[in-house]
Formats: structure tokens, C-alpha cells, sequence
């Protein structure tokens, strides 16, 4: 199979009839052959009713349903798990991005050697103050945070080759962070491509400006993850030596001035030092503990499934 279209949704009935007949249209004029894999992440409106419909016209429409709303990250990461085209491509269910970008998306990964390329939605038709200028430092500081040199990290238009999206863990809110995660992982060719923003045609819009606080905190945690997932005590073992070296001194201080410099002044523990000593030991046993327990929780985690599917179609 060439391609395998991943679409997580939520609440999208009115959009997807048109975004089904689109990417059918395009697959058959390019002969290639696909499967369209909608996920929907517990609509409340009549989305799965339309999927199902779909699925009995067209047998290359796929299905999976969610018992509630686990997110886009899960809805991405069931997809990834069922794809079976050698080119993954993911897409927004609301219209906004083209399906006639998947032919120059397809050949990138099968023609040019890309392991993942990225949209960049570089003329966009959202909101100046509550998207567009949020979304340009939130992309500067994952630019910065990540050393991947991408424009738009959260353009939901992507296209990965097959082994790329059955190595990488998408969880929590990470999708923002795919290129990322595919780097960390050893798939370094990332490249882009400038694609057509469309307006939104049907509906709203289901994330706020909250996103980009959430965001800004994602990225925080897979800036730690990349450099210290695997090994939490050198981050908290450094600490921890420095806090309990910076206590230790001014004790090793305290006790020498004691004892040979001043032995009749101040009691010990009515000086200013005895307190920054005693506490910054104490800060740092504790980033030794918290290091210990990183490293007991890698060794001995177990994968958990992070989502229900109530049913599916066509698998």
C-alpha cells in the first residue's frame, strides 16, 4: 500500500463527507493505493455515524472510536499503530489543510530520501493576536529549545515514512512535537514544505489559547526527556553535589571558626550560615533521592494503554 491518511477528529460531521470525496479524488487520479484512517477522539455530534457511512461506500475509509476524548496525541497514536502504507500522511479533519499537498508529500519521503516532512502553513488565514503571533514564539522557542530548524511545528499536515511513526511514542500532548520525538529517535532527515492554509469552512476551532501554554510546558518536558530521560540522576546527582557541596562548606566553615578562630563568639546555630548550611544539604539529599527514584521508575515502568477503543471499522 502507498499511503496511509491518519485523521484524528473531534466533532467534524459537516467536513468530513467533502475531506473523504478530496483525498479519494486525489489518490485515484494519482493511482495510488491508500487507506483513510479517521480516529475519532469521542465526538459528541454525528462524526462516527458519517465514518461508518463512509466506510460501507468506500472499503479504503478505516475507523476507530474512542469510549471518550483522549486527546490528539492517543487519536495520532492508535492511527500510527494500524497504518499500513509505506507513507504515512496526518491531516486535520476541518478542512484547513489540502489534500492536494499529499502527492509532493509522498514523493519527498519516496523520491528525496525525507524521513519526515513538515507543513509550514507560511500565509495563514487564523486570528493575528490570539493564534498567529502566540504560534510564531511558540515556534521560535521550540526552534531554539530542540536545535530542529522547522517553521511550524504544529501543522498537523505531515508525511513520515512507515518505520518512522512504529518507533516514536506519541503520548500526553506531544504531537505538537512529532519532528522531535522522530529526531531523538534517530531519524535526523527532517525536511518541509510550504502548504495551503485554508480558512476554516465548517465549525470552530477546539483549542484555545491555553494550547500555547500547554505547549510551552510540553516543550520543557521533552527538553528534559531528550537529554535526561534515559539517565534522571545526572541532572538530579548534579544538582544534589552542588547544593550539598554549597551546604557542607559553610559548615566545614562554621566548625573551623568555632574551633580555632573564634571560640568565644556566637553559638553556632545563632548564625545566618548555620541555616544556609543545614538547608542546602538538606536540598540537596533531596535531589539525590528524587535522582534515585528517576531511575528505579525507568527500570521498572510497564507501558500502559492510554486510551479505550469502543469500536472500529474495516481492521
Amino acid at each position: 500500500m502507498n499511503i496511509s491518511v491518519v485523521i484524528p477528529l473531534l466533532n467534524e460531521e459537516e467536513s468530513l463527507n467533502e475531506l473523504h470525496d478530496w483525498i479519494a479524488r486525489i489518490m485515484q487520479s494519482n493511482h495510488f493505493s491508500y487507506e483513510i484512517i479517521f480516529i475519532d477522539d469521542g465526538s459528541t455530534d454525528n462524526s462516527w455515524n458519517v465514518i461508518a457511512k463512509l466506510s460501507t461506500i468506500n472499503t479504503s475509509v478505516k475507523g476507530i472510536r474512542f469510549l471518550r476524548n483522549f486527546g490528539k496525541s492517543q487519536a495520532l497514536h492508535a492511527g500510527f499503530e494500524k497504518a499500513e502504507g509505506d507513507v504515512i500522511i496526518t491531516m486535520d479533519a476541518d478542512l484547513q489543510d489540502s489534500p492536494d499537498e499529499i502527492p509532493e508529500l509522498y514523493n519527498m519521503i519516496t523520491s528525496e530520501g525525507y524521513d519526515l516532512v513538515s507543513g509550514w502553513k507560511k500565509k495563514r488565514y487564523d486570528a493575528v493576536i490570539t493564534k498567529n503571533l502566540p504560534s510564531k514564539l511558540f515556534n521560535w522557542a521550540a526552534r531554539k529549545t530542540s536545535g530542529v530548524k522547522l517553521h511550524d511545528f504544529n501543522c498537523g499536515l505531515k508525511s513520515y515514512k512507515k518505520n518512522v511513526v512504529k518507533h516514536i511514542d506519541v503520548n500526553g500532548e506531544m504531537h505538537r512535537y512529532i519532528p522531535v520525538l522522530a529526531k531523538n529517535a534517530g531519524f535526523s532527515n527532517i525536511g518541509e514544505k510550504i502548504v495551503k492554509h485554508q480558512a476554516r469552512k465548517y465549525g470552530e476551532t477546539k483549542f484555545g489559547i491555553d494550547r500555547f501554554i500547554h505547549g510551552f510546558l510540553d516543550l520543557i518536558t521533552i527538553w528534559f526527556l531528550s537529554r535526561f530521560g534515559k539517565r534522571p540522576m545526572h541532572l538530579f546527582g548534579a544538582l544534589g553535589v552542588i547544593m550539598f557541596s554549597i551546604g557542607f562548606g559553610f559548615a566545614f566553615y562554621l566548625g573551623i571558626d568555632k574551633l580555632f578562630i573564634h571560640k568565644t563568639g556566637r553559638l553556632i546555630t545563632q548564625r545566618p550560615q548555620f541555616f544556609i548550611a543545614l538547608v542546602t544539604m538538606i536540598i540537596g539529599t533531596q535531589f539525590f533521592v528524587a535522582g534515585f527514584l528517576g531511575e528505579l521508575i525507568l527500570r521498572n515502568r510497564t507501558d500502559k494503554k492510554r486510551y479505550l477503543v469502543k469500536s472500529e471499522l474495516n481492521f
